[in-house]
This record gives structure tokens, sequence and C-alpha cells, in this order.
């Protein structure tokens, strides 16, 4: 292979990784106490935009998302299939709207998306982020919480990048207590009415992807009312090992690579 090809390959790469490695900051108000249902390619695309907000703007621009460089970043591989996906979680993400608590009496309902333009020759989406966001993701100087996209691209289920993105909000605390009623509101898993369903499909599932290919390591342990399930207490430690974050980037980058042969 010529050196100048094995040059872009190289720099393309390089590009991915530095998109991957780019910083999540949200308000804990907008992680901790929003009420939303995302599928996982929809959280993964809100994330991949948040990803690329400056948090010091003062407004939201009109931000380009080229969906082959979201493939890549996120490991899928090329078709028109996906393309025709993408377009069709950003069309749902622009009908679907979050609710968001104001005080104890009042809560607001926002949009994710403001405007949205597909360009179907280039695969080029053009996306603006909904103003009523930007007290969430803008101009942020205290309880805010930040995370690198990389930690969520290799997740396969959408309870864990919810489940991830609340418990490194937490972090700083290192415990943290949820009603299992509460818990299954904030992660979408109202479905699950049984608890030993809930624990099996929806916490133990996510906390093995968030151990496995995050930078916390996680614990949690049930606790019962009489006969009832009643709470969950979460212990969370970030990863200061370096042996621990290398291990979880090589499975994260496992998965994205298995992803970018195999589709």
């Amino acid at each position: 292979m010529p050196k100048t090809a094995i040059s872009a390959g190289h720099d393309n790469q390089r590009a991915i990784s530095e998109i991957r490695n780019q910083k999540v900051i949200k308000s804990n108000d907008l992680i901790q106490k929003s009420r939303f249902h995302l599928s996982l390619q929809e959280q993964k695309i809100i994330l991949y935009l948040i990803s690329k907000v400056k948090p010091n703007d003062n407004n939201f621009l009109l931000a380009e998302f080229d969906t082959t460089e979201f493939c890549n970043v996120c490991g899928i591989g090329r078709s028109g299939k996906n393309y025709a996906d993408i377009a069709s979680a950003i069309k749902l993400l622009a009908d679907k709207s979050i609710w968001i608590p104001i005080d104890d009496k009042n809560k607001a309902l926002l949009r994710w998306i403001d405007q949205t333009v597909i360009n179907e020759k280039t695969g080029v989406v053009k996306v603006k982020l909904s103003d009523l966001l930007k007290p969430y993701l803008l101009q942020l100087h205290n309880n805010f919480t930040q995370f690198e996209l990389l930690y969520t691209l290799a997740m396969k289920s959408r309870y864990s990048v919810r489940l991830y993105e609340l418990l490194r909000s937490y972090e700083y605390k290192h415990t943290v207590v949820f009603d299992i009623g509460e818990l299954k509101e904030l992660v979408n898993a109202e479905c699950y009415t049984n608890f030993t369903d809930f624990k099996r499909f929806v916490i133990a599932t996510a906390v093995s992807e968030i151990e496995a290919l995050s930078d916390i390591n996680v614990t949690y342990e049930v606790i019962k009312n009489g006969r009832k399930y009643d709470k969950i207490i979460f212990s969370i430690k970030l990863k200061q090992d370096m042996d621990e974050r290398f291990a979880a980037w090589k499975n994260i980058q496992a998965i994205l690579d298995n992803k970018l042969i195999g589709e």
C-alpha cells in the first residue's frame, strides 16, 4: 500500500479517535431529573451532538451531523440502510420531547431539536439543538457532569447508556440510593413490572456493560421493605488504576472494530 494511503488511513483513524474522546458536558439537573424515552441510537445521536457543543458558547449553532462520520465514530458499518435508519432516528428525535422539573410543583416540556435539514445526496444533516436546552448545556460553571463520548459508544443496551450517565453524575458522592419505581422512570424501564426481570434485563445488564466499557466501577445492593423490593443502593468509584482504564479502552475498541468489520 502506498505511503500516502497509509498516512491518510492513520489521519482518518486519528480524527475518529479525537471525536470519540470529545467531552459530553451536561447540567446535573438534565441528567438526574429529566424523563425521556429514547432508543439506544437516539441516545447516542444526542450525546454525539452534545459532544460537539462548546460549553462556553452563548448560543447553539446549526451543526453539521455527518452520517458517515457518525457511523465511523460508533463503529457502524456504512450502508444505505444505516443512513436511512439514522435519518429516521433524527426525524423521531425532532418529534420527541423531554420533561424537566423546574421546582416542586412545576415541570417544563422541552424539545431536543429545533431545526433539521437533511441532504440526501451527501448524507449530511444540519441540526440545531433546542434553545430551551441552553441552561442545561451552555455556560455551565457548577453542578455539571462531563465524560468522554467514548464510554457510551460500545454499549448495546439503552439502559446502560442512561444508567451510566446517571451514576457518573453521582460519582463524587460515591453512593446513591434510588427508589425502584423512581429508577424505572429515570431509565425508561416501567415495562418491567416484575422486579426479577427488571434486575436481570436492566440493572445487571447495564452494570455489566458499565463495568467493562466505562471509566467507573459500580456495585449495587437491593433493599427490601418487608417482602417488597424497595430501593437500590449503588456504589460508584472512578477507575484510577491505569490497567483498569486500559482494559476498558481495549474492550471498547474491540467492540467498535468488530462492528466495522461485521456489518
